[in-house]
């Protein structure tokens, strides 16, 4: 993405790992992009460039970030060490220790179509996780006009392979993922603290959540659906029109028709997120369907389109990709 970005002079790519290896040896799809090869982690270096995306393991962007923050480099963490405000929170859910709280309080929680303002003006960014982007995009009109009983959020996602990243383990060999769907962390994923935290600088009586994540067969993408009691009664239409209100302004957003729900494929590759609603009058509930490409609206070009609001371009610079289909 930053190679086809029109702001974007030049990159280099670091590891503690991979010294000195081409590109293509990694990432052979790259192979004629560049010659480059990729650098080791030079803090001074990397002080001075304009920015610094960090794809760390959790545990180590808040070392990397805090050696970097103050210079004239900007940040963006992809990882969870500084999404949680109270260490207490992230010394549990995490297993490890906080990052410090001068650190997380400067950091900016990176959810770009809810903090636009703050992220413009933010040296460090806290890049929101895959499954709070597609829950909270998804939750955000009912919270803000405040018609959802904040108390009833139950939250079924479904995500890809890569989540789990490159690395192989027992639960994502062939033969152990294809023709199967796996529930996970029952009660215990990371990203329950994220979406609660979040949902509760919207309301502050928003309650605890109930969160449950499943691995399905797919290499991308993550469908969110939630269920949340209404406050009073409101129709389909009634609501849709409150959804295209709210996302109005906003190009990666993408409501849905009235009756038509998305699925992963159609937003593969891209940036978009998109939304259905649809309200049940025998229960008073809502039925709200999130999908996203968790590479990408999830991580990467959630990260892009952050650093397009920091620079004061137009948020779409370089995200131009439409969904590769079928």
């Amino acid at each position: 993405m930053l190679s086809n970005h029109p702001y974007v002079g030049g990159c280099i790519l670091y590891s503690s790992s991979l010294n000195e290896t081409p590109y293509a040896d990694q990432y052979p799809h790259l192979f004629n992009l560049s010659r480059e090869v990729v650098k080791p982690i030079k803090v001074e270096e990397m002080q001075e460039l304009d920015f610094v995306f960090l794809a760390a393991p959790s545990g180590v962007s808040k070392d990397l970030s805090q050696k970097l923050v103050g210079n004239k480099v900007k940040v963006i963490d992809l990882s969870g060490d500084l999404r949680l405000k109270d260490p207490k929170q992230y010394e549990e859910w995490y297993k490890g220790e906080s990052a410090p709280p001068d650190i997380l309080e400067e950091a900016v929680y990176g959810l770009t179509e809810c903090n636009q303002h703050s992220i413009k003006e933010a040296g460090l960014i806290a890049n929101p996780g895959c499954f709070p982007t597609a829950a909270l995009l998804g939750l955000a009109p009912p919270f803000h006009h405040g018609i959802a009983e904040s108390r009833s959020i139950i939250i079924d996602a479904k995500t890809g392979l890569s989540g789990a990243g490159r690395k192989a383990t027992q639960s994502s060999h062939f033969s152990e993922t294809q023709e199967n769907l796996r529930i996970y962390k029952v009660h215990e994923h990371q990203h329950i603290p994220e979406i609660e935290q979040q949902l509760k600088a919207w309301d502050r009586g928003a309650g605890p959540i109930t969160f449950t994540t499943h691995l399905i067969p797919m290499t991308r993408g993550i469908m969110a659906t939630m269920y949340a009691e209404l406050k009073s009664t409101y129709t389909t239409e009634r609501l849709h029109n409150l959804y295209q209100e709210y996302y109005g302004n906003y190009p990666f957003i993408r409501i849905r028709p009235k009756g038509q729900f998305p699925s992963t494929k159609e937003v593969f590759g891209t940036n978009f997120c998109d939304i259905a609603i649809k309200t049940d009058s025998r229960t008073n509930r809502v039925t709200i369907v999130s999908v996203i490409d968790n590479l990408l609206k999830g991580a990467a070009g959630q990260a892009v389109q952050n650093m397009n609001v920091m620079l004061g371009l137009d948020e779409t610079t370089g995200l131009h990709h439409y969904p590769i289909y079928p």
